[in-house]
């Protein structure tokens, strides 16, 4: 039986952990990058990216629409690359997360303090057809990405995933051990539409060549996960 642990309240809410995510909606995808335009967007030296091939990165979006989970039903965008604390073994291989907008300010303000996330509240949101997927991303006043992809039907039961998302925040690195249901619905990456705008954020990812079709592109609904309690590195 998991203990559980409490670290506090924000806002009048009680935070414990383990975090459970009873249901989300979720489209991962992920393109091979050029490993130094993607070490150029790490902060600080405490982080080092993954070469998934020499010079190569892997980087890693994420889109999620969370329905049911104790800091909210809000939305959120992770922008990251495979990538490990500096100097630790090859085998070390987590998911660098160096922006994670939201648009929600619980949640927002509780990924800061419990986590060290690097979250922002920002203009973002999600549309549906009875086929396809939506997410538009504004900072600033403006536009960073539009993301638009097929609603792909499973293709077997989701799979649990274990694994560490790193962050960075405020100069101080943190790791965060998770388990996630990774969804089964494989998308065509030619059918996957992506319009970046006008933004300093949209422009950092027209520096890793987008934009383009992924390499891999899946889209799951109904899905959970566990979040563990945030720790400094």
């Amino acid at each position: 039986m998991t203990k559980t642990t409490r670290w506090g309240e924000i806002q009048g809410r009680e935070i414990t952990f383990p975090m459970e995510v009873e249901e989300m909606r979720s489209a991962t995808l992920l393109w091979s990058v050029p490993a130094a335009a993607a070490t150029a967007l790490l902060p600080g030296d405490a982080f080092e990216v993954v070469e998934v091939a020499p010079g190569t990165a892997q980087l890693v979006v994420a889109a999620v629409d969370y329905l049911r989970n104790p800091w909210g039903d809000y939305d959120e965008v992770n922008l990251g690359f495979l990538a490990r604390p500096a100097g630790a073994p090859e085998g070390v291989i987590g998911s660098f997360v160096y922006r994670m907008p939201v648009n929600q300010a619980f949640t927002c303000e509780a990924g800061n303090r419990v986590m060290g996330f690097p979250k922002t509240v920002e203009d973002l949101g999600v549309t549906y057809t009875d086929t396809t997927a939506t997410f538009r991303l504004a900072m600033a006043g403006h536009h960073v990405i539009t993301l638009t992809l097929p609603r792909a039907a499973p293709t077997g039961n989701p799979e649990r995933v274990e694994a560490t998302s790193y962050s960075y925040l405020d100069g101080v690195p943190y790791g965060t051990d998770l388990s996630m249901d990774m969804g089964t619905g494989f998308v065509d990456p030619a059918d996957v539409a992506i319009e970046l705008g006008d933004s300093p954020v949209a422009d950092e990812l027209r520096s890793l060549g987008l934009p383009r079709a992924p390499d891999v592109a899946i889209w799951g609904e109904g899905l959970s996960a566990t979040f563990l309690l945030g720790q400094p590195l």
